[in-house]
C-alpha cells in the first residue's frame, strides 16, 4: 500500500463557485482536449447509439427546491479533490497512486497501475475513471504539465478548466497560503469541503450558490402588450394556431 506524506509544502487545488457556474461544459471540453495529447483519454463508439469514454472532469445539473424561495438549477462540476487523507492512495497495492509532498497533487503512475479499480472503490467522490482501452485508472492531474511549464506564458500556467471557464467560476491556487486569492475567496464566501464526514480533507473547495430572490421586472416588460401588425402580425396569428 502507498503511504501519504506527513505534510505538503503547498496545497494546490481548485475553488469552484456554484453561484456563477452555468453548466456550459467548457471546462469538460478543455480538460478532454488538453489531456488527449499523447496517449490521451479513450472513447468507445463516440458517435454511435451508446457512446462512452474517459473524462477527468464532469458537470452535473440538479434541480433544487428552496424553502420560501424560487426553485433553482445548480450545476455541480466534479473531479478529483486532491484530498489530504486520500483513500485512493492508501489502498493502491502497487504504489501507482501517490500524493506529492511538494504541492499535494494526487497523481497516478500509469506504468505501475494494474487497473484493479481499488482506488475507484475507495474514492467517495467518484473521481477515478477506468480507461477501457488502456486498462489503467485516470484522474484529474490539476494539469501538472501546464502549471509548471515555463515555456507557456505565465497566464496559461493554470489548469485548462480554469483557463477556459467563461464565467470565472473556477479558481486555482495554493490553499495552504491563507493570503492567497483562493484562500481569501473561501474565507469571504464560506467555502466548504465536499462530504466532510468522510474524513478525506479535500483540498478543493466549493463556494455555495447565493440565495435567489424574486427577479426584477424585465426592461422589456412594456413591450409585452404591443400587438404586432403587418407581416409580423400575420405570422404571429398563424403560429398561434399551431
Amino acid at each position: 500500500m502507498t503511504a501519504l506524506p506527513q505534510s505538503t509544502e503547498k496545497r494546490l487545488g481548485l475553488v469552484i463557485d456554484l453561484d456563477t457556474c452555468v453548466g456550459c461544459q467548457a471546462c469538460v471540453t478543455a480538460c478532454k482536449g488538453w489531456n488527449d495529447a499523447g496517449i490521451g483519454l479513450s472513447d468507445q463508439d463516440p458517435y454511435g447509439a451508446d457512446p462512452s469514454g474517459t473524462f477527468l472532469n464532469r458537470v452535473h445539473s440538479y434541480q433544487v427546491a428552496i424553502p420560501d424561495g424560487p426553485a433553482q438549477v445548480v450545476t455541480f462540476p466534479r473531479s478529483c479533490l486532491h484530498c489530504d487523507t486520500a483513500p485512493c492512495v492508501t489502498v493502491c497495492p502497487t504504489g501507482a497512486s501517490y500524493k506529492r509532498a511538494e504541492d499535494g497533487i494526487v497523481l497516478v503512475n500509469e506504468d505501475a497501475c494494474i487497473g484493479c479499480g481499488l482506488c475507484a472503490w475507495a474514492c467517495p467522490y467518484g473521481a477515478r475513471e477506468m480507461d477501457a482501452a488502456q486498462g489503467v485508472m485516470k484522474k484529474c492531474t490539476l494539469c501538472v504539465d501546464r502549471i509548471y511549464n515555463e515555456t507557456l506564458p505565465e497566464e496559461d500556467r493554470e489548469p485548462a478548466c480554469v483557463r477556459t471557464c467563461p464565467t470565472n467560476a473556477r479558481h486555482f491556487g495554493d490553499l495552504a497560503d491563507p493570503d492567497s486569492a483562493v484562500s481569501r475567496l473561501v474565507a469571504e464566501r464560506g467555502g466548504y469541503d465536499l462530504m466532510p464526514d468522510m474524513g478525506t480533507r479535500p483540498t478543493n473547495k466549493y463556494l455555495p450558490p447565493r440565495r435567489k430572490g424574486p427577479g426584477a421586472a424585465s426592461p422589456l416588460e412594456p413591450l409585452l402588450d404591443v400587438q404586432a401588425s403587418g407581416i409580423a402580425g400575420w405570422l404571429d396569428r398563424m403560429l398561434g394556431k399551431l
